[in-house]
């Protein structure tokens, strides 16, 4: 399965947020970049991703699970913009920064370290296991 990253600012959606939808989960609306919108094209059921905050935070803070694949998105208008629905899986018990992603080796070639404007991104199935070692979870 593969992995992926989300991105929002806290002031316009939070960790908090996300957790409180519980299982109905929220479309990841929004998003007017094709990379980004072609990313969550590729998104099937029950793949995971991480919850990073961006902005002052700058920092991976949960994990998430896509609940429903790519959909028109509801907010979009548009038929060219497509979104996912995903739902809050876990917090990280340790925050893993932007800063400690930039230091980590085994980091080097991750999205976030070298684009990190990207919005929604892939990650490899070896920078998954790092995160989340980083943060505290045993995957």
């Amino acid at each position: 399965m593969a992995h992926w990253l989300f991105k929002s600012e806290a002031s316009t959606w939070s960790w908090d947020q996300q957790v409180a939808r519980g299982e109905a989960g929220e479309e990841w609306d929004g998003v007017r970049n094709y990379q980004a919108r072609n990313n969550m094209r590729a998104m099937k059921r029950g793949e995971r991703g991480f919850f990073y905050h961006s902005q002052k935070e700058k920092e991976i803070v949960g994990i998430v699970e896509v609940i429903a694949e790519a959909h028109p998105d509801s907010k979009a208008g548009d038929p060219r913009w497509e979104c996912v629905d995903i739902m809050a899986i876990a917090p990280l018990p340790t925050p893993v920064t932007l800063d400690m992603c930039k230091a980590e080796p085994r980091l080097a070639d991750m999205v976030l370290v070298n684009n990190s404007r990207l919005s929604v991104q892939p990650v490899s199935d070896a920078e998954w296991q790092v995160i989340c070692e980083l943060g505290g979870v045993a995957d």
